[in-house]
């Protein structure tokens, strides 16, 4: 099915030959500092085709990075004015980064508290991140709501050889009852495609390379991608007609059937077509991760390194990063620490227990920090950084880990969003469902009638 940009796009390249088209487009991911060679300056010449793109024609990129179990509130807000502020030891060493993020204090989401339906704070606190609906309380019927960033990826996504990347430093997931009666559905997602459907993500590095960028070596991986399209193809190819030919002796239940098959082929083709357009895989001059690292920090640094590969070969622009499932047990060995994080999120005021969870807080900061200064040294192709053009909000479905609130969230929004935020400052926006946030970062990926998300109310200003 066309999109209802496709005859623009057609119209726009309409003169070009398809070689020249793909070979321009090819070159302009693999080399994304050649900003001239850039099809999104062609979007951005048309407001009819201008999708997730800065005021310079530079793609927009949007992600969302979850902590798990809440911080300690203390030890996480900043003290001072809006401009004037000084960190607090969670967030210190973001020093350096102050200018490029604010911290969002005075948002909420109301429909992950208790009510009627008891326990479960940590099922809640994930599913409810980016959707902010009530979620169903079932281990078997599960419906929560679209999140924000596949509101954004079904806008965008045909831009990209990818709609969006879900990644996650949870290499173990659960099944069935998870969080008293939320079903681990709800407990390892935070991306939902629909109120039944979430955007499993993937914890295996290697698999996430080879996913954006092909198999094997570097030098192989276009050539090994490109034949595994192609015996896809001819897959294809031989299982329609083989259901052409079953199709008149079948009967109407069986054709029922038959078509409901070929529905999932024909997606598989348009995928396959989506790929043919644009060209040849990008390919690296990196070696394709070995799989998951013994060390929790070098875990987290490839797949924050993924995330940061999609958005630089434009590959997607729109990624969600869990960094552990609320209610995360994980010990932190690394930095001294051998209780659970969720055990020690119960602190009960505990100060030798406080103490750990902040060392966790802030060893999270810090690999955010890394994160943001390897986005801000990749230049981008309207010669600002990838950072600048980018909106990455970083945070928890949880409060306070010890008494399970969903009030005054921990947040930041990085990034300057092509010049549409202003970083370097403490805004305090009151008791607002984090909804509302949502609304006004549709709004800058030029989503439209998006009139209510979620719990919102209105949209989020002074952002």
């Amino acid at each position: 099915m066309n999109t209802p940009n496709d005859s623009a796009l057609e119209k726009h390249f309409a003169s070009m030959s398809r070689r020249n088209f793909l070979r321009g487009l090819g070159a302009c991911i693999a080399l994304p500092a050649f900003g001239s060679m850039m099809p999104t300056r062609l979007f951005a010449a048309d407001p009819a085709l201008q999708f997730a793109t800065t005021a310079t024609g530079a793609p927009l990129r949007t992600a969302f990075v979850s902590f798990p179990n809440g911080a300690i509130p203390s030890r996480w807000w900043p003290e001072g004015g809006l401009t004037d502020f000084r960190f607090s030891a969670t967030l210190r060493p973001l020093e350096s980064m102050r200018k490029h993020f604010q911290v969002l204090g005075g948002l909420a989401h109301a429909n992950a508290n208790p009510g009627n339906d008891g326990g479960g704070d940590h099922a809640r606190g994930n599913s409810v991140f980016l959707t902010g609906v009530r979620l169903n309380k079932s281990a078997t019927d599960v419906r929560a709501g679209i999140s924000i960033d596949q509101v954004i990826a079904n806008h965008v996504g045909h831009l990209t050889r990818f709609p969006s990347l879900e990644l996650t430093c949870d290499s173990g997931r659960k099944s069935a009852d998870c969080d008293s009666g939320y079903s681990c559905a709800y407990q390892y997602n935070v991306s939902w495609q629909s109120p039944t459907t979430p955007m499993t993500p993937e914890a295996n590095p290697r698999l996430v390379f080879e996913r954006l960028f092909g198999a094997g070596a570097h030098g192989e991986r276009a050539a090994n991608a490109q034949r595994r399209m192609m015996d896809r193809r001819s897959v294809l190819d031989f299982v329609i007609n083989d259901a052409r030919r079953l199709q008149s002796r079948l009967d109407a239940t069986d054709r029922s059937k038959l078509d409901q098959y070929l529905t999932g082929v024909r997606d598989i083709e348009a995928r396959i077509q989506k790929a043919e357009r644009f060209g040849a895989n990008v390919d690296p001059d990196q070696k394709t991760p070995s799989g998951i690292p013994a060390l929790q920090a070098e875990y987290v640094e490839l797949m924050y390194d993924m995330m940061l590969l999609a958005f630089k070969t434009d590959s997607t622009r729109v990624a969600t990063f869990i960094l552990g499932h609320d209610g995360d047990n994980r010990s932190f060995s690394e930095i001294g620490i051998s209780e659970g994080h969720h055990d020690l999120s119960h602190h009960q005021n505990n100060q030798e227990r406080v103490d750990k969870v902040a060392q966790i807080d802030r060893w999270y900061a810090e690999q955010f920090g890394k994160f943001l200064q390897k986005m801000e040294a990749t230049p981008d192709v309207d010669g600002n950084s990838l950072l600048h053009n980018s909106r990455i909000i970083y945070g928890s479905g949880n409060a306070d880990g010890n008494r399970h609130t969903h009030e005054n969230l921990p947040l930041l929004l990085a990034g300057g969003g092509g010049g549409l935020l202003t970083g370097g400052r403490y805004v305090q926006h009151g008791n607002q469902p984090m909804s509302n946030l949502f609304l006004t970062l549709a709004d800058q990926a030029g989503v439209k009638d998006l009139e209510r998300f979620g719990d919102s109310t209105a949209r989020l200003t002074n952002v």
